[in-house]
């Protein structure tokens, strides 16, 4: 479980090398002064990108960071994935979260699931798909549902139907 809270940690780590913290000019920190604003990396490599951002505010520290990938982008539609970790340091106690996502959509159609955990705690899902096919010449008929598990609370279910017609 090391592992996880390191691998992070260090692609931050390597990405903040390249980025100067204090770049604001001297004639302009001494006239506007004003608090620094969240640190943050987005980097495209290859198919996929690496993100993080580190920040403060009135709750405490925080930290993300993660890893998201294009599986494939065909006529199957679009599939991405993603790797996630982030770290809260605050007055009322820490809290670290792993979690993965896949999206998928195509020109009619989507669905997406979200599994997170926090560590030494519990694992949440959120699962969501939706369709619309065509109705004749101006109409669209769609259906959407979802599903959701947090830790500590009861399950929640959803739906929607939906018939549009375009005068």
């Amino acid at each position: 479980m090391q592992f996880l809270y390191i691998l992070p940690a260090v692609f931050l780590a390597v990405y903040a090398q390249d980025f100067e913290l204090d770049t604001y000019p001297e004639w302009y920190v001494q006239n506007h002064q004003r608090e620094k604003r969240d640190v943050t990396l987005d980097k495209k490599i290859g198919d996929g990108r690496v993100f993080g951002t580190l920040g403060q505010n009135d709750a405490g520290l925080f930290g993300k960071g993660g890893y998201e990938h294009q599986i494939f982008n065909d006529n199957r539609g679009k599939l991405n994935g993603q790797v996630y970790g982030t770290r809260v340091l605050g007055p009322y106690g820490d809290s670290s979260h792993v979690g993965g996502a896949l999206n998928w959509q195509n020109p009619n159609a989507a669905a997406s699931l979200d599994v997170s955990r926090q560590i030494h705690g519990g694992t949440s899902y959120q699962a969501a798909a939706g369709g619309r096919w065509p109705v004749g010449k101006n109409g669209d008929f769609s259906l959407q549902g979802t599903y959701g598990k947090q830790h500590g609370l009861p399950r929640q279910y959803g739906g929607l139907a939906n018939f549009n017609y375009r005068w």
